[in-house]
Parts: structure tokens; sequence; C-alpha cells
């Protein structure tokens, strides 16, 4: 089906002409009863075709027996009927022409294998008809700027977010808030099962919508991995994501929930860093990152400051901006100049700026006025019931404004400034976390982030072999050799050059240094020679299963700052970049930064810089800093095999030895697809 058909059809179903609701009741308790008359209440300003073969009348309009006996054309089809009538219902409104159906019923894939027969019966039924579906086991489409409430409860604020949901009461949760504080939104999607139309598509089609400038969703799991990054490669509006299933047993909750696989969340932390999508971990922040971004004006810097009557309050903002990585610039002496006679003498002077209980609207305004130029965020915090609150404040003039504590009078100044387009939050937390999402990342501390991959599972190369992959892609190593007997190590050792290090090479080891397969520092042959007796006898007694294909023999790496370099080729996302600092550390403080393919060097660079530990990279109390640049060549040399190599899923280079002039591989494990997998 072509782009332009299937945004057309999907103006169907959320600007139609017509709409026929399949199991419309007369019955105020049903919910073929209250979706007909949101629908009409609504103000649709189309047709409205009530389907139900035992009535003749509903809510004043004429029944029909099915969607054929409609006169004229039918856009939409709601569709709220047992699951088993379902695709007879779908074949009709395909053989009547159809463009989109809404299946509110569940019963499908979420149920039962049964119910996973069904929903694949009716979308095999709408691809024969070119029928676009929105579900089943949906709480329908709300678009008020249509209008049309194919849902519930019955919203009607016209606004600026898209919603789009795989949870209907998640979905219209974040409705019912933008309409309680009078912003609205632009549109409601309830996926459902998303058996037909998806987040990709919905955020294909929003991204083009006149009357959305925000698109927030959310999800369980990316349907479709590649249609999701061709569209959020296009996008030209923000898009906050509220992601669940993060941790092990919320990823199972989330796959029982509608069948979806919901992934390894680190993955789609990666995900959303990359296309610099905005990630939210709670129901408040998806709301207040969605409503920072369509009603706040991004600053050009991140220096704020806080203007309040609390201390309290203020203390906290302050303590949520350093967090977030905002500035809390002094206040400078000609601005102090400026306010000292706008204020109570008792007023403190600094930032934030301490107004005390004594503040009128009138004295916010002209301290604002006064220091605005100084700041690129005036933080203005209304900590008790301040009176006309909102005749002081300004759309579009970056103030962040947070009232808390004002009872009656914050909940009517506050509803005043939504009607106004100016956002209001609740807490200086919330606030101040909503800001910093407006802001551009560049400005701000790196988030945290989780650090963790899923381990890949197939056949480890034995470690010689692993080595002649890496230094085939042009990776510094350590001189290395494989050795049979204690007289060939000796002989590999002493044209190394000592001090050299055994390691035992099986494809059966995964942690070497476990099982005793490693021996550091021997500085002569007979030491060579004895380790690798030693070597072979203790892997043998810890390890007896293990097939051994010889002692790897390699000179001692120089000390120096241990790094890891990794790979992990996920089953949705493909390969995912891995960067921290090596050794024992990755594994106690999981410092690691994690990018999607493909990377640029631009991309190897700031993966380095993000990690926690990046000041033993850039040089720590008088030691010089580490060869950024030949990290980031190592960095691309791995994603190349990556790219190159599909049979290989994981390479682990722990430690890279980094230097002020170079990198040294030390230590390489790849693992590749087992042979059956390839076939």
């Amino acid at each position: 089906m072509a782009v332009k058909d299937s945004f057309k059809q999907l103006d169907a179903i959320l600007k139609p002409q017509s709409v026929a609701v399949i199991g419309a009741s007369t019955s105020p308790d049903k919910m073929g009863h209250e979706v007909l008359k949101n629908i009409i209440d609504g103000g649709f300003k189309g047709s409205v075709h009530p389907i139900n073969p035992k009535a003749d009348v509903i809510l004043d309009l004429p029944c029909h027996k099915s969607v054929k006996d409609i006169e004229g054309s039918v856009d939409l089809a709601v569709i709220i009927i047992p699951a088993r009538f379902v695709p007879q219902a779908v074949q009709e409104c395909g053989e009547k022409g159809v463009k989109g159906a809404i299946i509110i019923t569940g019963g499908f894939a979420e149920a039962s294998d049964e119910g996973e027969e069904l929903q694949q019966q009716i979308v095999e039924t709408a691809q024969q008809f070119g029928v676009r579906l929105i579900g089943p086991n949906c709480q329908g489409v709300n678009n008020p700027h249509h209008p049309l409430c194919a849902s519930w409860p019955l919203l009607t604020y016209k606004g600026k977010v898209a919603l789009i949901s795989q949870s209907g009461t998640v979905g219209a949760a974040m409705m019912d808030w933008f309409s309680e504080e009078k912003l609205g939104t632009s549109s409601f999607v309830s996926m459902g099962n998303r058996a037909d139309v998806d987040e990709s598509d919905l955020i294909a089609y929003f991204n083009q919508d006149p009357n959305t400038e925000v698109i927030a969703a959310y999800i369980e799991g990316i349907k479709r991995p590649e249609e999701f990054i061709q569209a959020v490669k296009q996008l030209k509006k923000p898009l906050v994501v509220l992601k669940s299933g993060r941790t092990p047993k919320g990823k199972v909750a989330a796959e029982s929930h509608t069948k979806a696989l919901a992934g390894a969340d680190a993955i789609y932390e990666a995900l959303f860093a990359k296309y610099n999508i905005c990630r939210a971990y709670t129901a408040e922040e998806f709301y207040d990152y969605a409503k920072a971004l369509a009603y706040l004006k991004p600053p050009e810097g991140n220096r704020i400051l806080f203007i309040t009557t609390s201390g309290g309050a203020a203390i906290l903002a302050t303590d949520q901006a350093e967090q977030e990585g905002l500035d809390v610039a002094p206040l400078p002496p000609e601005a102090v100049e400026a306010i000292t006679p706008l204020i109570p003498a008792h007023a403190i002077k600094a930032n934030p700026v301490d107004l005390t209980g004594d503040a009128t609207a009138e004295m916010f305004a002209d301290v604002m006025e006064a220091t605005r130029k100084y700041y690129d965020i005036l933080g203005v915090i209304f900590g008790d019931p301040v009176e006309d609150a909102s005749k002081v404040v300004t759309p579009d003039a970056n103030e962040l404004i947070i009232f808390y504590g004002g009872a009656d009078v914050e909940r009517h100044e506050s509803e005043l400034m939504h009607l106004k387009g100016i956002p209001v939050f609740p807490t200086p937390e919330r606030g101040i976390k909503a800001l910093a999402q407006v802001l551009e990342r560049k400005t701000l501390a790196a988030p945290q982030k989780p650090t963790l991959t899923v381990p890949a599972a197939g056949r480890q190369l034995p470690l010689h072999q692993a080595f002649e992959r890496i230094a085939e892609q042009g990776l510094p190593c350590t001189d290395f050799a494989l050795a049979q007997s204690p007289g060939s190590a000796v002989e590999i050792a002493q044209k190394q050059g000592f001090p050299v290090v055994l390691k035992v090479s099986s494809a059966d080891v995964l942690h070497k240094s476990d099982v005793g397969g490693v021996q550091l520092n021997l500085n002569s042959a007979e030491a060579v020679a004895k380790a690798y007796n030693e070597l072979l006898s203790t892997v043998k007694g810890n390890s007896p299963q293990a097939q051994v294909d010889g002692v790897l023999v390699s000179k001692m790496a120089p000390p120096g700052l241990e790094v890891i370099v990794g790979m992990n080729r996920d089953p949705q996302f493909g390969p995912v970049m891995l960067f921290g600092l090596g050794g024992i550390m990755v594994e106690i403080f999981q410092d690691v930064s994690l990018r999607l393919l493909p990377l640029t060097k631009e991309d190897a660079v700031s993966m380095i810089r993000e990690i926690k530990g990046y000041g033993l990279i850039a040089g720590y109390r008088g030691r010089p800093p580490v060869d950024e640049q030949a990290l980031a060549d190592c960095l691309l040399a791995v994603a190349r095999i990556a790219e190159g190599s599909e049979d290989v899923i994981e390479i682990d280079l722990n430690p890279v030895f980094a230097y002020p002039d170079g990198v040294l591989v030390a230590d390489s494990r790849i693992i590749v697809k087992d042979l059956d997998e390839r076939i």
C-alpha cells in the first residue's frame, strides 16, 4: 500500500465524514450505547449510523441491520460486538468499502490461542479489502479538533499533544489530565493489540498533523523496529515515550498484556538516545514532559534564576536544577542593585530571590522584569496563595511557572494560566525535570543510563581465533601466538621478549581467570615452561569437559587505563556498541554507554565522554589524558566487524589498554552463531 494511501486511510479513522457503530446498543449500561452517545454528544459533524439488527432506533438515529445496508459511503466503522462475530463484521465493512475500523472488542491475541487465530483472520480479511484497523482490544479514538470521540470518557478540549497508547487506561488518563487542566489534546489513539495500525504508523501520521505539536506514546514494546526507526528519523516534532517493561518481571508482564515483544530495556534506552527521543519513566513524567515540550519556549542556554515566596520550595528547585544540569548562577551585582528597591528589606537578594510571604503579584512582575536579561530562564515559584499571579506571567517568555501550596487560589490562577497557554507545574521537582527535556541535551549533564545488555547465546571462538579476527581489522593487539607445548611456548616468549602472559585458548572457557587459565608476568624461559604445565593442569581440574586448543602466549602490555569495547547483536535492533571502563570495573560499576549502529566518529566520541568515569580518560589529578581518537577508532573498527560479519553476535575486548598515544587490545572474546543457526 502506498504511503499516501495509508495516510488517507488514517484520515478516515481520525477525521471521518461518516461513522457506523457496529454493536450500538439501546441499553445505557452497554459500551455500544456509551460510545455512540459520545460520538453524538462530542459534536461529530458527519453522519452517524447505529448498526443493531434487533433495534429500529437508538438515540433518535435509525438503525441498520448491517453496515452494507447504509446508503452512501462510510469512512469509519466502530466495532463493539463479541469477538467471534468480528471477522464477519470486518468482511462486511470491506465489501461496503469502509476505509477504517476501530475494534474495541477484546478476546483476541491477548486472551488465548483461539483469540489469536481470530485476530489473524480479521487482519487477513482487512488486508484483502484494504481496511485499516485500530485494535482490537482497545479504547478507541478521540480527535477533539475534528471532532470525533469514538471512545470514553467524553473529553472535548482541543490541545497540541497527540496521545498514542497500547494501554487504553494509560492513554485516557493522560487525556483526562490534559482536559482537567484545560490544555486539551490534539488526538488520542488507543492501539490495543496493534493487529494493523501501530506506533510507527501513528508517529508518522501525527508528524504531519497540523494540530499536533508534540507526540506522546505509551508503549510496551515496538512491533516493527525498522519502520519505527524510519518514522523517528523523519520526525519534525518532539516525541515523548513512556516505555514500560523495564525490569525482568515488568518485561514479562508487558509481554503477557498484549502478547508483544517487550525487548531488553537497555536497548530501548540506546535507541531513544540515538534518535533524540524524550523518555519518561513514570506517568507523571510522561504528562509533564509532553506538556513542557508543547508549551514551553526552548531557552538558548541553561542559566536559571529562581524567584519565589518559599525558601523551602526554592531549595528543592535548586537541588533538582543542579541534578538536571541547569546552572543556578549567582545573581550579578547589577541585578542585586536593580531589585533592592523593589522588594522588602528582609528579602533574600541572591539566587534564589526569596521575596518571602510578603510578596504580591506586582512584586513578582517587577523582579522578573529587572532580572530577565541576566538569565536564560526565570523559574517563578508561587509558593503561597498569590492573587492575580496569572496576570504577571507571559506565554513564550522563557518562564517556568511552579505553583506550590496556593490551595484554591493556586487552582484558580493555574487554570487561568493554562487558558493562556502557559504550563504550570505543581512541584519544583516536576517543573525542573520537565524543563530539562526542553533544553538542548548538550547544555545539561548526561542522564544516568541503564548499562546492561542481554548476554549473547552462541559459540565462543577459541582465544587465538578471536585475536585473529580483531587483528584483521587493523586493531593494535599485544603480540600473540598459539603454543602446543612448553617448548613452543618458551620459543614464542623468547621471540616476543619478556615478560609474557599465558592464557588458555578454549571455546569452552568463558572466564579464563575463573578456572586458572591465566598466568601473568612471566620473566624467564623456566617460568614460562612451568606456568604452561600448571595452567593446563589447573584448567583440566576446574573444567574437565573443556576442549583446549592450546595456550596463547602474549607480550605483557605496558600499564595503562583499562577500558572495555564491545558489541552485542540484539535480535530486534541489531548490533549495539558498548564502551566503558574495563577490567573488573565494568562488572562492579557497570559504567558504560551504549549506541545502535550505524556508528559515526562523532557517536564514538560521545560514547567515550558520557560515562561517569570519563575524568580518568580526560586526565585526572596530573595524569595525562589518553588518546580519545584512538579509542574512537577502536569502537569504529568493532562496528565494522559487526556490520560486515552477521555471524558475530558478541565482541568483548576487555581490557583495552589506553595510552596518551594509542591503544592496545590485551584480551578478546567473540561469540558467533552456532553452525545450525546459520543454516
